[in-house]
């Protein structure tokens, strides 16, 4: 009973339709059927996930399409630290600027790099913008990255790897022995 008078819920107010990119628990994907006691969700596997209908009004679902077909989009990158932070935000923002998906109209906010934090490998930005269509989210970001990546490149800032620096106290020298028997080093493979 549950599950119809959520279904009837679902088809009268509308919440999600077909074709919506939802979010609900772990189920990721496009609405492919809303029947009365249940809703079909075609993941980005294209695996066909059964969602009781109940379980659509009851727990928090993100549609991702509800109102505005537009969607933000978030690149996350780390320069090494003693990079001239200006140019970094410059470069992040001339590839969105760039970028065919990203919105610069003025209908939704403009791209914008934040300088987010002193991370413990590097100096952490992020760009934000819009884009027109969600779905292409992935597609987007993989350009928008490979781009970021190329213009670092060509301005010398580099994205370092995580690294940590060991400093061991010791009260006095260490000492160092290399034990071989009098073999060469090829003799002692053997």
């Amino acid at each position: 009973v549950n599950n119809f008078i959520s279904g009837l819920i679902l088809m009268f107010e509308k919440p999600i339709k077909k074709g919506d990119w939802i979010l609900v628990g772990t189920t990721e994907g496009y609405v492919k059927k809303i029947s009365i006691r249940s809703t079909i969700v075609q993941t980005f596997d294209r695996a066909d996930v059964i969602v009781p209908n109940s379980e659509l009004i009851s727990s928090q679902v993100v549609n991702m399409m509800f109102d505005d077909q537009r969607g933000r989009l978030r690149v996350s990158v780390g320069v090494a630290y003693g990079s001239d932070t200006n140019l970094v935000m410059r470069l992040l923002l001339e590839a969105a600027q760039a970028h065919d998906q990203v919105i610069t109209d003025g209908s939704t906010p403009e791209p914008r790099v934040i300088f987010q934090a002193f991370g413990d490998s590097s100096l952490d930005f992020q760009l934000m913008g819009w884009i027109d269509q969600p779905v292409l989210r992935g597609r987007a970001l993989d350009e928008l990255n490979t781009a970021v990546y190329k213009a670092f490149n060509a301005e010398g800032i580099e994205i370092p790897f995580p690294q940590r620096d060991l400093h061991m106290g010791t009260v006095a020298p260490l000492k160092v022995e290399v034990v071989g028997g009098g073999q060469t080093p090829s003799e002692q493979v053997k």
